[in-house]
């Protein structure tokens, strides 16, 4: 029986996992991290890190090769095998750069997905920035003062400034040691002239943040994940730091010395594998840009990165520590949305959702999170105009920056705020994968009845409704005589039956 009720509802209890496993398939490596959660604190158990190179097999025209498929889904198999026991709420995949540009990325996510059985998630340049700061910070001691973070990836590098455990700035730019390695090195030939034009094609990147970076200052300067840390082990081995600590001088030497060698893969620096000497070149050329363009005195190192930061980001959501719940919050505050009004119609969708879980099977956490979230932010397109606002709504939440949102989450709610009026966007759900689009239709029903019944609180609280459920139908009943009083909601309960007609979804009121 749905009643108006508070807008909060808690989630379906569920134990703690007491293992949780990140998995960051980065455009030159794949990683995985296993560790214990307990009493709050993540210990690493197992770490495992491949070679795989994803943005070697971009071509030209963005598409990833079958050779490049094949040896990331072959290094999956292997991880699979570690995670196999797990709960799937206790892992999470996440894909960037070189799946962020391959038009056939889904071939590979669907092929992965199954591997692994976990779903894969795209994430956006920015939330990996927000990722890897949050790895980094929880690797190093607690200081007061703004750091600057750097993560120098095969495909991108992320740039941060925050302090303590919140990010302030977060970029991501197309730099990278195996992009820049087909760029300038191709042919593997090494001279200064090409490793010149690699530092310069990199401080040329840097100008679109240069200047607010610059502004903004920082008391510290710290490295991250496996581009730095081999420069960084590099100047060690070549007695240019005792320490580890990366200087302009440091950076200087070594380039002086690499560029002794004629091939990249003639370059032999003792501790350093051979597959990342290869990209070498090609990552500190990129760093000594951004050293010289951010002004960079000196930068320590952090065993922090992004697998470090999607498993802070799992125990940060199973402690109701989510951030996505802050974004969704800010989003409203920036959209200038109702929040009583948004928070009624969340009430409403979901008292609608407890009594049609089972029968729908939404039982899942993530169709009560989204519902919720989706119900929060259904109308920030009024920002831009009343005419066609569902329209702006899913725009704006596809391509805003919303941290802790992956990219395909930010289409679910851009597709549940452009199906929450009017007519039903029949396309957009035939895109959806086969196993979320009934689901979600599901939710897109319970989201317009929600926003069609909250017109009615004007006159007052909402009676209780009783909602039966079963495979596309639903009926709504009423208290006897209250439609004939209410014939503003009887007459867009009517209509509303008539829109869903064309999803093939009966709506029946009584």
């Amino acid at each position: 029986m749905l009643e108006q009720a508070p807008s909060s509802l808690p989630n379906e209890a569920s134990t703690e996992p007491s293992l949780l496993a990140a998995i960051d398939l980065g455009s030159n490596s794949f990683h995985m991290v296993v560790a214990h959660h307990t009493q709050g604190e993540l210990k690493p158990i197992d770490l495992l890190s491949e070679k795989v190179q994803l943005a070697a097999g971009l071509d030209e025209n963005k598409i990833l090769s079958d050779e490049a498929k094949e040896r990331g889904l072959d290094c999956l198999r292997r991880f699979a095998q570690r995670i196999s026991s797990l709960p799937r709420e206790s892992v999470r995949v996440v894909g960037t750069n070189s799946l962020r540009e391959a038009h056939n990325a889904k071939d590979f996510m669907d092929e992965a997905s199954q591997i692994l059985g976990v779903p894969l998630e795209i994430i956006a340049g920015r939330e990996e920035a927000r990722l890897i700061y949050l790895g980094v910070s929880h690797s190093l001691a607690d200081d007061q003062g703004k750091r600057l973070v750097v993560d120098i990836g095969g495909g991108s590098t992320e740039f941060i400034i925050g302090e303590r455990f919140e990010p302030i700035e977060l970029e991501s730019l197309h730099l990278g040691c195996v992009s820049f390695s087909k760029r300038f090195f191709a042919d593997g030939s090494l001279s200064a002239e090409r490793f010149n034009r690699a530092k310069t094609a990199a401080r040329r990147e840097l100008l679109s943040i240069q200047d607010t970076y610059c502004a903004l200052g920082w008391s510290s300067a710290v490295g991250s994940s496996g581009t730095i840390k081999a420069v960084k082990n590099a100047i060690i081995a070549c007695g240019y730091s005792e320490d580890g600590l990366i200087t302009p001088k440091a950076l200087k030497q070594l380039s002086q010395h690499i560029l002794t060698f004629d091939r990249c893969e003639d370059v032999k620096i003792d501790g350093i594998k051979p597959e990342r000497l290869k990209v070498l070149p090609a990552g500190l050329a990129i760093l000594c840009g951004l050293f010289e363009a951010l002004g960079i005195k000196d930068m320590t190192f952090s065993d922090g990165a992004l697998r470090e930061g999607l498993l802070y980001d799992m125990t940060g959501r199973l402690s109701h520590e989510d951030v996505r719940e802050r974004t969704v919050t800010a989003l409203m505050q920036r959209y200038h949305v109702d929040t009583v009004r948004a928070e009624q119609v969340e009430a409403i969708a979901l008292l609608g959702w407890a009594q049609i879980k089972n029968a729908w099977q939404l039982q899942s956490p993530h169709y009560h999170d989204m519902l919720r979230w989706g119900a929060l932010t259904h109308s920030v397109g009024l920002a831009i105009s009343h005419s066609q606002y569902h329209k702006h709504g899913a725009y704006l939440l596809r391509h805003s920056d919303l941290p802790g949102f992956t990219q395909f989450d930010q289409e679910l709610l851009a597709i549940l705020a452009r199906g929450h009026r009017r007519k039903l966007p029949k396309e957009e759900f035939k895109q959806l994968p086969s196993h979320l689009l009934t689901p979600y239709r599901y939710l897109c029903v319970l989201l317009r009845l929600a926003v069609l019944l909250q017109r009615s609180l004007g006159s007052g609280r909402l009676p209780a409704i009783d909602m039966v459920a079963d495979e596309n139908k639903l009926e709504l009943t009423f208290p006897q005589g209250w439609l004939d009083h209410h014939p503003l909601t009887a007459a867009d309960l009517e209509q509303e039956a008539e829109y869903l007609k064309a999803i093939e979804f009966k709506l029946k009121v009584r």
